[in-house]
């Protein structure tokens, strides 16, 4: 599902799911996207770290005049540098440490303004090579212009797609801790 559009609760599915495999003391790292309001109107989106640090990943323009440097989607300026800053270290660090058991890796999103980061795009694939990570991820569904990372992602053998809707969220979490836990064997 899209974060612009339909607002599902794909981060609040995803923020259940990370409480719950952390009280079972699962170990469990990444981050989320929140949505960002000033007096009752969208003003941007965050990323937050499951550790608790946050910043911009994006905010609505003020001018309508763009430098072509400018990386955009819809009204919204992404801020790569800022998104770097805070998700490839958690990212380059989710398989450090030696304990067997496999990390999960929550990224919610892989989507249009995460793609803006060449790096992140990187860090994606080489995570999605390993073995030592399960990653707990969302994509948008597919509208427009394919995204190359979403469609490899979505056409990879090792992984399990739910589809959420506003009908099944409340009732699909034990359905994904069951698959993040049969991926952790």
């Amino acid at each position: 599902m899209s974060r612009h559009n339909l607002r599902i609760g794909k981060t609040t599915l995803i923020q259940k799911v990370t409480q719950a495999l952390k009280s079972s003391d699962v170990p469990i790292d990444g981050f989320y996207t929140e949505e960002v309001k000033e007096g009752g109107r969208r003003r941007g989106f965050d990323v937050v770290t499951l550790s608790g640090k946050r910043g911009p990943l994006s905010r609505v323009s003020s001018d309508s005049s763009t430098s072509r440097r400018e990386c955009r989607v819809g009204q919204y300026v992404v801020d790569v540098v800022s998104f770097e800053q805070l998700v490839l270290p958690v990212l380059r660090n989710v398989n450090q440490g030696s304990d067997a058991a496999k990390k999960i890796c929550v990224i919610d999103e892989i989507g249009k303004m995460e793609l803006f980061s060449q790096a992140f795009i990187q860090a994606v694939r080489q995570m999605l090579a390993g073995s030592g990570t399960v990653v707990l991820g969302t994509i948008p569904i597919p509208k427009g212009k394919p995204l190359d990372l979403v469609e490899e992602i979505r056409s990879r053998k090792d992984v399990e797609v739910f589809t959420v809707s506003k009908e099944n969220r409340n009732n699909i979490l034990q359905d994904i801790l069951a698959a993040v836990e049969s991926c952790r064997q």
